[in-house]
C-alpha cells in the first residue's frame, strides 16, 4: 500500500514561539512601512492640489443650470436670464430621444424662458390673430429670441433667421426643460386633450410624433410625480422614522450588553425566535394563498400587471403569497440544517460571544467609535463628489455644428456662433446650427480631465479603505489589550481605545495605507469592469460578455479575500506592531494552521450575529408596520397621512438594519480579535505557571485546558 503523505506543520509556517516578555499589544514600537506612509502623505497633498485646481477652473453652475444655444445659464442670478430658469426647444420634433435633450445636443435652437407654453399655437396663427388682438403676439414673443419685435415678418424669414419657433405645444417643466404635457386618456395619448396638431409648416402632425421625439419622457414624468409623493411622505413621517432608529440603537446596545450575562439564552432565543417567526410567516402566506385561490381576479400573474406604486395591488394576487411562502420555506430549511450540523460548535461560539460582551462592557467607548469612522467617510465622500463636479464643469463653452441631415460633412465639428452665419456650412448643410455642446478646452489640463477623474476615484477609494482600516486596527488594539490582561479588569490599561488609536496613527499609518491601497486597486478595476459591462450590454459578441463576466467574478472573489486578509493583518499589526506584509503572512499561516476552527467557529459567530441583526431590524420593522398601517389602537391618531405607507416602513427597516449593523460591526471586530488572540494563546502557552493561558475559564473548560496554579513560596 502506498504510504500516506502528511503535510508538515512548517508548511503553514512555524507556530508562535513563546516570548516570556509578551504581555499583550506591544507598546515599544517603531514606524512600519515608512515608504508607503510618505507616498500616502504626498498623494493626500496632491489630492488637495487637484481639488484646488478643479475649484479654480470648474463652475458647478454648469451642472446646476441648463444652458441655452449661446452657452448662457438659465435662471442664474445677476444675468438677463435670472427670471428665465427653464430651457425651451424651438422644434422638439428634431430631437431624437431624451438623452439628446438632457445633454443639450438637440439640433434646434434652445432658449431660456420664464415658463413653458400652455397652449397649441403656430406662428402663422399668431400673425392672423395679431390683426384683431395684440395679446396673441405678447404671449408668443415669450418664446422668441430676446429683442425680436416684428410680428409681421414673413414666416420663411423668421424660420430662416431662427427668430421664433414655427409652433409651440402645451408643455411642463422637467429637469428645468420644457417637455410636451403628455396625458393618457382611455388608452389614447393626448396633449391638451388633442391627438393631432399643426406644425406651423402646413402639416398636421400626430401627438405620437412628439412622443417619438421625447421617447421615455412620460415615464420620467410619472417617476417625478412618484418622487414628489415620496418626498411628501418623508416630510410628514421623518419624526417617527427617527424614533424607530433610536429604538433600534437602544435595543442593539441592550442586546450586546445582555450577551455578557445571558449569551447562551439570548442566542438560543434568537435562533428559535427566527425559526418561529419564519414558520409563522410560512403559515400566514399559506393562509393568504388559500383565501385567494377561489377568487377569479387573484389568478393574475405579477408580470401581467407590471410595476405598480401601490404595493397593496400585489397583495391581492395569489402568486405573490406563493412566492413569499416558497422563499420563507427555503430560508427555514437552511436555518434548521445549519443548526443540525453545527450544533456542537455553537457552545464555543457562545463562549466567544460572552467574552466579547465582557470586553465591550469594559471598553464601552468602542461602541461609539463608528461615529468617528462615519464622520471621516462623510468628509471623503463630500470631497470626492465636489471635486468630481468641479472637474466635470471645467472649461469654456464648446460649440459644434448640429445638422438634421445625416450626410452633412460638417456635423459635430467645432464652430464659432459669432461667425457661423458667414461660413458656407449653412449652404452645404441647410438647417445646420452652431449649438452649444459641452464645456472643455484645448489646454493640457482640459485634455486630461478624464484621467484626473480616474485619479479622483482611485484616491477616494484609497482614503475610504484607509479610514475603515484605521477603525479596524484601533478596535483590534483595544480588544487585544483586554484579552492579554491576565487579571481582568485590573490589568487592562487605562483608555485602551485612545491608546490604540494613537499607536495606529503614530506607528502604522504606512501599513494601513499599504493594505488599503491593495484593496483600492482591486475595487478600482472592478468599477472599470462594471462600466465596460454596462457599455457592452447591447454587444452581440457572446465570448466578450462571457470573458467580462468571468473577470468580474474573479475580481469579486479577490476583493473579498483581500478584505478578509486585511482585517486579520490589521489585528496582528495592533498586537505585534510589525509591518503589513509580515502581519498578513503571520495571520494567514495562523489561520491555515487552524483552518477548521476558522471555517466553523468564526463563521458560526458571524451567522449568529447576523441572526441578531435580523431579529432587531425585523422586530422594529413589524412595529413600524403596525404603526404606519394604523393597527395600534392607542396611537392611531398620531399616525401621519401618507401616500405610500411602505416609504417610511422600508426606510425604518433598512435604517434599523444599518444601525444594528454598525453596533454589531464593533462586536464582530471584538470577536474576531479575541478569536485570533485565542489561537495565538493556544500556540504560545501551555497552562503552566510560567506560560498560563489568557483565555477565559469557560473556553478552557470547553477545550479541556487548565492553568496550573503555582505552589506557595514557588516562583511563578
Amino acid at each position: 500500500m502506498a504510504r500516506k503523505t502528511e503535510i508538515p506543520s512548517s508548511y503553514y509556517g512555524e507556530p508562535q514561539k513563546f516570548d516570556p516578555t509578551f504581555r499583550g499589544p506591544i507598546h515599544n514600537r517603531s514606524c512600519t512601512d515608512v515608504l508607503c506612509c510618505v507616498i500616502f502623505i504626498i498623494v493626500i497633498l496632491g489630492y488637495i492640489a487637484l481639488g484646488t485646481v478643479a475649484w479654480i477652473h470648474g463652475d458647478p453652475r454648469k451642472v446646476v443650470y441648463p444652458t441655452d444655444s449661446h452657452g448662457q445659464f438659465c435662471g442664474q442670478q445677476g444675468t438677463p436670464n435670472a427670471n428665465k430658469a427653464i430651457l425651451f426647444y424651438f422644434n422638439i420634433l428634431q430631437c431624437a430621444n431624451p438623452a439628446v435633450l438632457i445633454n443639450l445636443q438637440c439640433p434646434t435652437t434652445q432658449l431660456c424662458v420664464p415658463k413653458c407654453p400652455d397652449r397649441f399655437a403656430t406662428y402663422l396663427d399668431m400673425q392672423y390673430n395679431y390683426r384683431y388682438n395684440k395679446s396673441h403676439w405678447e404671449y408668443y414673443r415669450q418664446f422668441c429670441k430676446p429683442g425680436f419685435d416684428n410680428p409681421r415678418k414673413s414666416v420663411a424669414q423668421v424660420l430662416r433667421d431662427e427668430d421664433c419657433p414655427s409652433m409651440i405645444v402645451p408643455s411642463r417643466p422637467f429637469l428645468q426643460r420644457c417637455f410636451p404635457d403628455f396625458i393618457t386618456r382611455n388608452g389614447t395619448l393626448t396633449v391638451a386633450n388633442k391627438t393631432d396638431f399643426k406644425d406651423g409648416l402646413g402639416k398636421t402632425r400626430s401627438v405620437t410624433d412628439l412622443r417619438d421625439a421625447a421617447n421615455g419622457i412620460t415615464a420620467l414624468l410619472d417617476a417625478k410625480e412618484v418622487g414628489i409623493k415620496i418626498f411628501e411622505d418623508y416630510a410628514s413621517s421623518w419624526y417617527w422614522i427617527l424614533i424607530g432608529l433610536v429604538i433600534t440603537m437602544v435595543v442593539s446596545l441592550l442586546f450586546i450588553l445582555l450577551l455578557r450575562f445571558t449569551a447562551g439564552v439570548l442566542l438560543w432565543v434568537v435562533i428559535f425566535g427566527v425559526i418561529a417567526a419564519v414558520g409563522y410567516g410560512i403559515w400566514h402566506c399559506y393562509w393568504e394563498f388559500s383565501l385567494l385561490q377561489g377568487k377569479p381576479d387573484a389568478d393574475v400573474t405579477i408580470s401581467d400587471i407590471g410595476f405598480q406604486t401601490d404595493f397593496r395591488v400585489y397583495l391581492q394576487l395569489s402568486q405573490t403569497w406563493l412566492i413569499f411562502m416558497i422563499s420563507l420555506a427555503v430560508i427555514e430549511a437552511i436555518v434548521i440544517l445549519m443548526l443540525i450540523f453545527l450544533r456542537r460548535r455553537v457552545r464555543i461560539a457562545i463562549a466567544l460571544l460572552k467574552e466579547g460582551s465582557k470586553a465591550i462592557g469594559y471598553i464601552m467607548t468602542a461602541l461609539f467609535y463608528p461615529i468617528i469612522t462615519f464622520f471621516l467617510l462623510a468628509v471623503c465622500i463630500a470631497y470626492w463628489a465636489v471635486t468630481a463636479v468641479f472637474l466635470a464643469s471645467s472649461g469654456d463653452a464648446v460649440y459644434k455644428v448640429m445638422s438634421t441631415q445625416p450626410k452633412c460633412q460638417y456635423a459635430n465639428l467645432t464652430c464659432d456662433p459669432e461667425t457661423f452665419n458667414k461660413t458656407n456650412v449653412t449652404k452645404v448643410c441647410p438647417g445646420a446650427q452652431c449649438t452649444f455642446a459641452f464645456y472643455g478646452g484645448e489646454s493640457v489640463y482640459h485634455r486630461y480631465i478624464f484621467i484626473l477623474q480616474l485619479c479622483n476615484l482611485l484616491i477616494f477609494l484609497w482614503l475610504v479603505n484607509f479610514t475603515i482600516a484605521l477603525g479596524q486596527c484601533t478596535l483590534a488594539g483595544a480588544f487585544a489589550s483586554y484579552y492579554w490582561a491576565l487579571k481582568k479588569p485590573g490589568d487592562i490599561p487605562a483608555c485602551p481605545l485612545f491608546a490604540s488609536f494613537g499607536r495606529a496613527i503614530r506607528y502604522h499609518t504606512g501599513s494601513l495605507a499599504f493594505g488599503a491601497l491593495i484593496l483600492s486597486i482591486v475595487q478600482f478595476f472592478r468599477i472599470i469592469l462594471e462600466y465596460l459591462d454596462h457599455k457592452l450590454k447591447g454587444a452581440q459578441n457572446a465570448f466578450a460578455r462571457f470573458l467580462l463576466c468571468c473577470l468580474k467574478c474573479c475580481f469579486w472573489c479577490l476583493e473579498h479575500f483581500i478584505k478578509f486578509m486585511n482585517r486579520n493583518a490589521y489585528i496582528m499589526i495592533a498586537i505585534y506592531g510589525k509591518n503589513f506584509c509580515t502581519s498578513a503572512k503571520d495571520a494567514f499561516f495562523l489561520l491555515m494552521r487552524n483552518v477548521v476552527r476558522v471555517a466553523v467557529l468564526d463563521k458560526v459567530t458571524d451567522f449568529l450575529l447576523f441572526l441578531g441583526k435580523l431579529l432587531i431590524s425585523g422586530s422594529v420593522g413589524v412595529l413600524a408596520f403596525f404603526f404606519f398601517t394604523r393597527k395600534i389602537p392607542v396611537i392611531q391618531e398620531e399616525v401621519p397621512s401618507l401616500n405610500y405607507y411602505w416609504v417610511p416602513l422600508l426606510t425604518v427597516i433598512f435604517g434599523s438594519y444599518l444601525v444594528a449593523h454598525g453596533f454589531f460591526n464593533v462586536y464582530a471586530m471584538c470577536v474576531d480579535t479575541l478569536f485570533l488572540c485565542f489561537l495565538v494563546d493556544l500556540e504560545r502557552n501551555n497552562g503552566s505557571a510560567a506560560r498560563p493561558y489568557y483565555m477565559s475559564s469557560e473556553l478552557r473548560s470547553i477545550l479541556n485546558k487548565k492553568n496550573v496554579k503555582s505552589r506557595p513560596g514557588k516562583k511563578k
